[in-house]
């Protein structure tokens, strides 16, 4: 299974002065499902218990916490990972504004 998610597929132009109007593609493929460890997939179902322990009062069993996690895995978890990825490219290009007002405050007066 696939998240869909397909990093920037990258084509370059040549000028036919620089090359005769080539174009030249980079293709890259699609990234597979994160695939959790047991000892993560116990911890997640074991907050599954939990959860519906404390906050509903219900014991659920293994099938319905398997099936939860499953939910969270192949449903929720690209929203979320996409989410996360906005909000880092957004950060990185605060962080790089700042890096270019910074520069130009290194600027020694030339007088």
């Amino acid at each position: 299974m696939y998240y869909g998610f397909f990093v920037i597929v990258v084509v370059k132009y040549y000028n036919k002065s620089y090359g005769g109007g080539e174009v030249a593609v980079k293709k890259t493929r699609a990234l597979p499902q994160i695939k959790l460890s047991d000892t993560q997939k116990k911890k997640i179902q074991d907050e599954i218990k939990a959860f519906y322990l404390d906050v509903r009062g219900e014991e659920i069993g293994m099938i319905e916490q398997i099936q939860l996690m499953e939910l969270f895995q192949e449903r929720l978890a690209p929203i979320l990972y996409n989410k996360a990825l906005d909000d880092a490219k957004r950060w990185f290009g605060q962080m790089m504004d700042n890096l270019d007002s910074d520069y130009y405050t290194l600027y020694k007066n030339e007088n």
